[in-house]
Formats: structure tokens, sequence, C-alpha cells
């Protein structure tokens, strides 16, 4: 097979001119003016190594001492790492320089010993600022120098702010604005900044940024705040054995100083906890004899423990602290995973409506001060305090056809939202064979309740198009922390006994909202048994609603087969002018710590020439590793399942790729370009359906506000069709933000769609609509959705991977044939 070879992505091949043309503030500040001569750039090693922060300090340090001397007077920035960046040359090619700062874990309040450092610099080039211009303009490519500049720019942005507060990468944060989280954390609101090419110059994405902290203070608050107690009161009891693992793994690694001390605090970090109360727990003297923690503090510093039966800290080898002694140092960013609790109220904090999120941006500038940044004029760069101003364009609503028999047989929403009264599915399955499967014993939901329920899910179903000629399943009831195989098992047994065929759906009854039980049947149902199940939780039995119920309905439907809604072909001509698949590819990855978890790709693939029908294909792959690495035969599945349900190959592909980054663009597109060709090519070698490859990113800082209240939907936000294809996109490659969706909570983010490589030659018009109308057909829901379908769904089936990994034997259990050609993930 010959590979697909390419020397740059897409270029642009016009902008959008259809829909009403409106102006919108997008969170981006212009570079008014920056250095047009080259920036010297150095590579720094600070020994003995340290944290960034306090490799910062060093640097300062080194700065405030050589400046005017050995540096000729430059202000170098530094990204605490590695790199450095100076406005001119400094009088050297390479140098060490000694530098001596107060040693950081010496005791508080008492003279300390400074720590030398030694810090070496060598010059590693000249970044030609030429390149970037010419980038910026269109007349050259994205070289290294232009790479480079825009590094330098990043962190001659951030230098000065980087040390004042806590950054993470290119975000920094405030105490200024926090939110007690449980658990003994705070979240933290702060700011993200980053330079962006745009067409003939550079800009700065300025959005608000959040993420969690310890709480400073006592740790014995944070302890009983891990364990969810009102007080520390509530310790005096003691820990369990289950608590006292809880609060380790909590603690470990936390910094602390001690407090019992006047004047005199050390700082530590957590090894772990002592299995001894501070009562019990002992250490050696220097006479060779033991000596408990308690007796210890009342003979050395006559202090009484209060809570002589919680265990102590280990900060060293035999030197333990009682936890009534600790603080928690402030500024310590959290790193694990959040709990759901956490999670809710992280979201909840970090939430803001449209025009409090521009605030707090332009509140931001306040902080940040670019005006007045001696390293910034020293670069010769200006930023504009304002807002940049956009042109963008409002795309016209599609039209969603159901089932011809529908009293309402064709709509054309109105923002983004609609409902099914009055509509029928445009191809409603039969449901024959089923059984309900209650995770609650009758005591807590009575049968009664349950048929109630059934009664209006039923109805529902049937005057929604589908076909259920058994009203009346078996119920069944199972214990939640019972053998979730044989009681699966049993309920399929029950529905094909009850319909004399195949069973066809287990209605699951759950008790709460834990994923634990929800994982189990996932996994069991659809890698095991090979039947599809619906969740639903108790909480909607009792006096059922018909909207839930036609949610409910829409998602059974096409996990039998059935197909829910259709755009009009005149809205999706690429895809009804010639056979075409449209595939969603997603990896999803192991979360913070998980370091022993694999990652996990799926696609997803249309089935049929209305592109409302798909088809999926999952791998197992090493952990964090972005490139889909057998592409080649997920893409033969879904090509043969399309063959088979059309009778057709496709002659088009259209690939939308989520979830990587603009660093990852080049080798991606190699990998996964010429692994569809591969499998084009392994079915047939004259096979050669032309295609297009176009990333979706979900994950960026753009914001776009609305300047008009005409423009504005019901939440503040822009409204659903909202593009913009200049002013803020890259200076010449083809892509563009599309807002697709109506918002709920919050600010929108746009989808940001490019295009690395296109066969079909889309222009601008057909590509913004087709992604636009295609959001109005997503099968769970009766609203447009913020990304195109293929890609929502290949993250769907990522997300129910990681529930099909054995929870003990850590195998992973492959989704039944059958399933895969349906929706099963819905």
């Amino acid at each position: 097979m010959e590979e697909v070879l390419f020397s740059q992505f897409v270029k642009r091949p016009s902008t959008c001119d259809l829909g009403a043309q409106i102006k919108v503030r997008a969170n981006f500040f212009e570079v008014t003016r920056m250095q047009d001569t080259n920036i010297s750039q150095y590579e720094v090693n600070i020994t003995p190594t340290v944290p960034q922060r306090l490799n910062r300090r060093v640097f300062n340090r080194l700065v405030e001492q050589y400046r005017e001397r050995a540096l000729g007077g430059a202000r170098p920035v530094f990204d605490g790492s590695a790199i450095v960046f100076t406005h001119k040359p400094l009088p050297f090619e390479t140098r060490s320089f000694d530098v001596e700062l107060e040693e950081d874990n010496a005791a508080v309040g008492r003279a300390r010993i400074p720590r030398r450092f030694t810090i070496r610099i060598r010059k590693t080039r000249e970044i030609f600022m030429g390149d970037l211009f010419r980038f910026l303009n269109g007349r050259g490519d994205m070289t290294n120098n232009c790479q480079m500049a825009m590094v330098a720019m990043d962190i001659i942005i951030s230098h000065k702010i980087s040390a004042i507060y806590p950054t993470v990468r290119r975000s920094f944060y405030t105490p200024q604005v926090t939110k007690p989280l449980p658990g003994g954390l705070e979240a933290w609101q702060g700011y993200f900044q980053s330079a962006r090419p745009t067409r003939g110059r550079m800009m700065i994405n300025i959005d608000l940024s959040t993420t969690a902290f310890y709480e400073s203070g006592p740790l014995i608050q944070m302890v009983a705040k891990i364990l969810r107690l009102r007080s520390p009161n509530e310790l005096r009891r003691g820990l369990s054995e289950s608590d006292h693992l809880k609060v380790e793994d909590n603690i470990r690694g936390l910094r602390i100083m001690d407090n019992h001390r006047t004047g005199n605090r050390r700082k530590f970090k957590i090894e772990g906890l002592t299995e001894a109360p501070a009562s019990h727990a002992t250490f050696p003297r220097d006479d060779g004899s033991r000596i408990d923690v308690r007796t210890y503090f009342q003979n050395q510093y006559n202090r009484r423990l209060s809570y002589p039966f919680l265990p102590c800290v280990i900060v060293r080898r035999n030197q333990y602290f009682p936890i009534e002694v600790c603080d928690v140092i402030r500024e310590q960013r959290y790193m694990r995973k959040l709990t759901g609790m956490q999670t809710d109220e992280m979201m909840n904090f970090a939430r803001q409506n449209p025009n409090v999120r521009a605030n707090k941006i332009q509140d931001g500038l306040n902080i940040l001060n670019y005006r007045d940044n001696e390293y910034l004029q020293q670069f010769g760069m200006s930023i504009s305090n304002n807002m940049a101003v956009v042109d963008a364009r409002i795309l016209p609503t599609p039209t969603i056809q159901y089932h011809p028999t529908s009293r309402e047989r064709r709509i054309e929403p109105k923002g983004g939202v609609w409902n099914l009264r009055d509509k029928k599915v445009a191809t409603g399955a039969t449901l024959g064979s089923w059984s309900v499967l209650a995770f609650l014993n009758e005591r807590n939901l009575p049968d009664n309740i349950i048929e109630g329920f059934l009664r209006e899910f039923v109805v529902t179903c049937i005057d929604t198009g589908m076909n259920i000629p058994n009203r009346r399943p078996p119920i069944c009831r199972e214990n939640p922390i019972g053998n979730t195989e044989e009681s699966l098992k049993k309920a399929w047994l029950r529905a094909g006994n009850n319909a004399k065929v195949q069973p066809q759906l287990i209605l699951c009854i759950l008790p709460n909202t834990g994923q634990e039980l929800y994982g189990e049947i996932k996994r069991i149902s659809e890698t095991v048994i090979g039947v599809a199940t619906q969740c639903v939780q108790s909480v909607h039995m009792n006096r059922p609603k018909k909207q839930y119920c036609a949610n409910v309905c829409l998602k059974v439907n096409v996990k039998l087969g059935g197909m829910n809604s259709f755009l009009i072909p005149e809205h999706i001509p690429f895809i009804t002018e010639k056979p075409t698949i449209l595939i969603g590819a997603d990896v999803s990855h192991p979360g913070p710590g998980e370091t022993d978890k694999p990652s996990y790709a799926a696609l997803c693939g249309s089935m049929d020439a209305r592109a409302s029908r798909y088809a999926a294909s999952i791998r197992v792959q090493t952990g964090r590793y972005e490139i889909i690495v057998d592409m080649a035969n997920m893409v033969k599945e879904l090509l043969k399942t399309f063959y088979q349900t059309c009778g057709r190959k496709p002659e088009r592909i259209l690939f939308y790729r989520d979830g990587i980054s603009e660093g990852q663009f080049e080798n991606v597109l190699r990998s996964e370009l010429n692994a569809i060709r591969a499998a084009c090519q392994a079915l047939d070698a004259k096979y050669k359906p032309t295609i297009t490859f176009i990333v979706v990113q979900k994950r960026h800082h753009t914001r776009l506000f609305p300047m008009d209240r005409q423009n504005t939907d019901r939440s503040g936000n822009c409204l659903p069709g909202t593009v913009v294809d200049k002013n803020i996109t890259h200076p010449f490659e083809f892509d563009f933000y599309l807002l697709s969706h109506a918002g709920l909570l919050g600010t929108s983010r746009p989808a940001h769609y490019h295009v690395l490589y296109d066969e079909n030659g889309f222009d601008a018009n057909r590509l913004q609509t087709l992604s636009y109308n295609l959001c109005y057909i997503f099968v769970r829901c009766t609203r447009a959705v913020s990304l195109v379908p293929p890609v929502y769904y290949a993250h769907l089936v990522t997300t129910r991977a990681k529930h099909h990994t054995h929870k003990v034997q850590h195998t992973f259990g492959v989704v039944k044939p059958d399933l895969q050609r349906a929706m099963y993930f819905a």
C-alpha cells in the first residue's frame, strides 16, 4: 500500500456567507505591538533539582544579583524548568552562577541556613521573528522558529505572575475567590492565558480556570472533613480500620508544618500514619529507651494532647507528630481524581453565565496588569485591554423529519430545542420480549408502583411510534449487592420464557446513582449475555413524568434497531448524493493517578443514507497513547457493516476525530489516515473512497459572548448555529468555531473544527452547515447537541468500555457482535 503523504494541512477555501451576519465578543486580546528583532533562547540547569516554584525563586534571585553586571541589563524570562528567553543576546555563550537562598525546609522564625544553588546558562539559538510575521500573514509555513516565538510569548506573559501565584501550565490561581469542597479541599478560581496566532496578528486568549487545592489550616480539621464529620470532637471515638486507611490515603504526600513550638516551625511531608495511636506509638531516645509520643509531648513541651487516641503522622523514619500539632501548608494543589460530590461542587463553582464570565475575564486583566509589566516592556510587547469583537454568522436551522403518520411530521426547531408532542419516531422498533429487574425489595418499591410506571412508559412508547405487543413484562427482584450476573441471567430467562422468543431488553431499576452496579449491569449484559439493557432510577417510579418516559423511549427505540428522526435530504446533500459513511473517533484515557489502567479507543460509523443509525468498534490499548493503534481493522469492521446494511460500499468517508491537541495533529493524521487507506485496500485493492479528516476539539478556552440581546438565547449565550471562521481562527488553515447547541447553565463552549485533510472539496458553507445540521439528530434527546453525533457516540462508547473491564480479573469483555451493530451505548 502506498502511504498518503502531505506537506501541510488544508488551507481555508473560503469563509462562510450563509445565515445572518452578526458581531460577537471573543475572549481574545490583541497583541498590538511586539518585538521584530531576534529573541535569544538559552538552556538553564539548576542544581540541586527542586520543584518549579522554588526554581523560579532561585532564578529570580540570580537576576536580582547579576542583572546589571553579568546579564548586561537584560530581564530574562524563565519557564520554571529549563528554558530562558531574552530580548537581546547575553554577554556570554555559556556561564555558571552561584546563588544562595534561605532554606525552604528550615525552622520558621529562626535564622535560616542559606542553601547554595548552581545555575548553568547556555545559549541554544536565536529565534527569527520574521518567520512568525510571514506565517501570520499567510506567506510562510509554521516553522520551528514560529513555534518557539509563540512559546516565548507564552513565557513572557506568564513569567511575572508565576512568581506570585501557584501556576499549572498556562493557568495561575489566586486565593481571592475560593469555595470549600467536601473532604478538606477548596476550589480556587484562576486565569488561563495563551498566545494564539490569527490572521495578521497574535492574540492572547484569556479565560477563567478552576482547580482544587487542599484547605490550609489545622490538619485535625482536614481529617474530620475527610471522614465527613461535623467537627473534630467526633474524632474522640478514634479511627476504625477503614477510617485509618481513608485518612492515610488522602493525606499521604501532604506538606505540613508543626505548631507546637512558638516561633520555631519546621516543614515536612507526610509519609503515612502510625498503626498505633499517639498514646502507644513509641520511638527510641538517645539513651536507647523508648517513649510514647503522648508522654514525650507532655514532658518536652508541657503539651497535653487532646487526641492521644488518634494515630500520628510519619514525616521521617522514627519521627512522628500528633495530628493536632500539624498545620496544612497553603497553596498545595490537589492532584488526585475528585469524587462525584467534589466534582459537582467544583462544576457549580466554575460555572458562570456569559455576562459574569466576561466581566471576570476583564477583571483578570487587572491582576495580569500587562500595561505595567516590565518584562513585556523589555520585549516590546503591548496587549490591548479590550476583548476582541469578531465577525460571526447564525446558520439557518435544519428541518427534522419524523414518521409520515405524525401529526407534526416535519419541524424546524426554535432555539435548538423541541419536543416529541404530536410526533412519532421515524422507524419504531417492536419490543415483544422483555423483563423488568428491580434492585430493590418490595417494601422500598412495591409492585403496584412499578406497574404504574410501566403503564405510563408503554403508553408513551406506543404514542411515540413503537410497537409493544407485550405490555406487562415479568418483574424480577434482586439484591443490589448480590451476584449481578446471576440476577441478569434470571431476568433474561424470565423474559424469554414469558414471550417464547429471544429476549430483547432488560429494564433495570436502580436504587441510586452509584456507578458500581450500573457498570456491572452494562459489562454483563453487553459482553457476557448479549442483551440490551435500559437503566432507570427508582426515584422516577412514583408519578412518572411524560417527558422522562419519552427520553427513555428514544434510547430504547435505537437500542432495538429503530430510528428516531432524520434530516430532510436537502439539508445533508453530501451524505444523500453518494453512499457516504460518517465516522467519529475518540480515545479516552485513565484519570489522574491511574497509572496501571489502559486507554479505550472507539469508532462509530453511520449505517444509512440518513446518518441516523450507527455501529461501533472498540479496542483497548496502552494507557495514555493517543493514536488509535488498530485503526485499520476497526475501519474495516465499520465498512463491512455499512455494506451489509446498505448493499453498497461508501464512496466517501467523512472522518471526525476527537480529543487531540495541535501538537499531535501531524502524527495522528499520518498514522490514522494511512490506516483508513489500508482498511479500504484490504477489502479491495481498487477501492479508494475520498476521505476528509477533521479534528473536533472541545477542550479549549475560546468563549463567544453575544453583543445584541436579539442574538441571545434564554441562558444569555449566543444562539445555536453561531459560527466564527475569521478574526480568531488560524491565519490560513481551514478551521472554525461552531456553537451548535442551546445553552443550559454557564457559558457555552463552541466546538472547534479543524480540517487536516480533504479529498472531497468542501467549502466553508458546505462543511459548516453539514456539521451544524447533524447536531440535530442525536438520538438521546430532542435538542441540538454541542458536537457532531459521530464523535459524541464514539465518546459514549469509550465511556461505556471502561465498565467492560472486570473489576477483579481486570480482563476486558468484548461487546457481542449483534449489539455492536445496534446503538447499545445510547
